[in-house]
């Protein structure tokens, strides 16, 4: 379910994950993380952006396997420089949210410099000119090459005032 357009601020969406709120219809929960603080990942956090990476050959590749592996398609775009991106690396690295991104996403990380590169991915989902923010994340419907989370992209960019169990939450009331 997606939240209505009227009601899609980051701060809205961020004070709702905080306090555990998933959309209703939800069929999958995301598995609960059992860590209150980004404190409590692992250090360093990653830097997970290839800055020399082919963004379009890597976009392509993992939707392949996305449709391969009947999953959805998670395109990061962020920057190494990002600590809100190194931050959500680092929730997703945990054992149990890295075993649930695993089962149900075809995860891709794309560099976007600083605002300077790779424009062209988040411009075939519609999301033209500079990004609102990062980590952006594109959650796609490979088969189709539908964005599904359209208006919700940015919606990380402010991951470290959230809470891990939050970060969890969000990529899981895509699923639904």
């Amino acid at each position: 379910m997606r939240l209505p357009r009227l009601i899609h601020s980051t701060a809205f969406l961020a004070a709702t994950l905080a306090f555990g709120v998933v959309p209703a219809t939800a069929a999958v929960r995301a598995p609960q993380l059992g860590i209150g603080s980004f404190d409590q990942l692992a250090q360093p956090l990653p830097l997970p952006y290839d800055t020399t990476a082919d963004a379009d050959r890597a976009v392509a590749e993992a939707r392949q396997r996305a449709i391969a592996q009947h999953k959805l398609l998670l395109i990061d775009l962020g920057g190494n420089w990002c600590p809100d991106c190194r931050i959500l690396a680092g929730t997703i690295e945990t054992p149990k949210l890295k075993a649930f991104v695993d089962d149900h996403y075809e995860v891709v990380t794309v560099d976007i410099g600083r605002f300077d590169k790779n424009g062209q991915i988040a411009a075939r989902y519609g999301i033209n000119g500079r990004l609102k923010g990062v980590p952006s994340l594109l959650v796609v419907e490979p088969r189709s090459n539908h964005l599904i989370n359209e208006g919700h992209t940015a919606a990380l960019a402010d991951a470290r005032h959230m809470t891990p169990q939050a970060l969890a939450d969000w990529l899981a009331s895509w699923l639904g």
